[in-house]
């Protein structure tokens, strides 16, 4: 999976949780392991995973418009990671460590070392159980699609769950979580400092009512509130209210995953600037058809936020598809796209350039593979990018190309 892909997928997952909430614990995580875990010390069970990832050619590591030379460079990013789970009594602690070592050969500057730590405790009872978790990730990287800077941030997200079950079906879920994002003081994109124009605190209340259609699927009704608090540029603060639903698949259903849509009332606290009312919504779903097409697909709906105060946020809606079909023994092919449509917020009375502006990101590509055993898979990927807006500064195309290596990875 290249890089850019997983940024889209990342996009989706960071939209899920601060838009969408509602999946418990209660039926968001078993009570320990899967069966395939590796390692076993004790009470500690350990399931690594490794990867080497676009090991070849970025034709545009800047994401330059063509009239400014786009640079190449060529570059490997190495992910190795580490699942966890230990037993405590009837409670499980369960996590993650996980590290993104990416190089480039020329341009030195634009290394980094990425790490994401993750660590839940579930706690149950005889009917409540208790869910307690954290996510802290440290990363220069590019925040999404507008940002085109690998910007230095560090991300901070503390959670709660109790999830009391009610008659043999369902259940009431309770959520609380509060998510910091930090940016390094040096950050900077088209001359904004984007430490001062985007560090926040997005804190969310969720009360979910869950159902249990069968063993294998879970839907809920969901309501949830959710505040928006900027350091510095506190014009930007905002409230949110969202109303929706969502299902979730078990794994080891025909269809795996979860998909949540809902309608959000988002309320900027600057009069000048305008809100939103409309639909929100996050699906990753996957399907596998005769044993040996599979399909994951990834949509999302989400209000995110610009670094540009004349166009404080913008509606982002798309999706990214990837088709993997295995055509002889261990050699599959896989065929990959998206779109992804940023629909810009005017502020009143702002100076900008480009009124109604809408923003289109493009992506598409291919690969194959050959499966050494059950774990490990060697790849060849190409895969083209290209964002086209009315800001020619905004304007590219990148091309990648390279190879992969995966050891015990999804």
């Amino acid at each position: 999976m290249t890089p850019r892909l997983r940024t889209s997928l990342r996009t989706l997952a960071a939209s899920a949780l601060v838009f969408s909430a509602g999946v418990s614990a209660f039926a968001q995580a078993p009570a320990g392991p899967p069966e395939n875990t590796r390692l076993r010390v004790g009470p500690l069970f350990l399931n690594p995973t490794l990867s080497l990832t676009n090991a070849g050619v970025d034709d545009n590591v800047f994401n330059d418009p063509k009239s400014a030379s786009p640079k190449s460079d060529v570059t490997v990013t190495a992910t190795p990671k580490t699942d966890f789970w230990l037993r405590f009594g009837p409670t499980w602690l369960s996590g993650s460590v996980r590290e993104d070592l990416v190089y480039y050969k020329e341009n030195a500057d634009e290394r980094s070392a990425n790490i994401t730590y993750e660590l839940a405790w579930l706690i149950p009872f005889n009917r409540i159980s208790f869910r307690p978790s954290a996510i802290y990730v440290d990363t220069r990287d590019r925040p999404g699609f507008e940002i085109d800077a690998r910007a230095a941030r560090t991300d901070i997200t503390y959670a709660g769950e109790v999830d009391v079950k009610w008659l043999s079906k369902s259940a009431v879920v309770l959520k609380a979580s509060r998510f910091q994002e930090q940016f390094d003081q040096s950050a900077t994109f088209d001359d904004i400092n984007l430490h001062d124009a985007l560090n926040r605190v997005t804190t969310q209340e969720t009360v979910s009512l869950e159902y249990h259609v069968t063993p294998l699927t879970t839907v809920s009704a969901d309501y949830s509130l959710s505040q928006d608090r900027f350091a510095y540029d506190t014009a930007r603060n905002s409230d949110s209210t969202t109303v929706g639903g969502s299902v979730k698949f078990d794994p080891a259903a025909l269809v795996k995953g979860t998909a949540m849509a809902g309608y959000q009332d988002y309320r900027p606290r600057d009069p000048s600037t305008p809100g939103y009312k409309g639909l929100t919504a996050t699906a990753a779903l996957s399907y596998v058809l005769l044993g040996s097409t599979r399909f994951n697909v990834n949509v999302a709906r989400s209000v995110r936020y610009s670094y540009d105060i004349n166009q404080p946020y913008y509606i982002q809606t798309g999706g990214a598809l990837i088709v993997s079909q295995q055509i002889f023994g261990p050699v599959d092919v896989q065929a990959l796209g998206g779109l992804y449509d940023l629909a810009y917020q005017d502020r009143a009375e702002a100076t900008v350039v480009e009124p109604d502006r809408v923003d289109h990101v493009k992506s598409i590509g291919g690969g194959i593979g050959y499966h050494f055993g059950r774990d490990t898979r060697l790849g060849f990927t190409v895969e083209q990018d290209r964002r086209d807006s009315v800001l020619t500064t905004h304007q590219y195309t990148g091309l990648r190309y390279g190879f992969s290596l995966t050891y015990g990875g999804n």
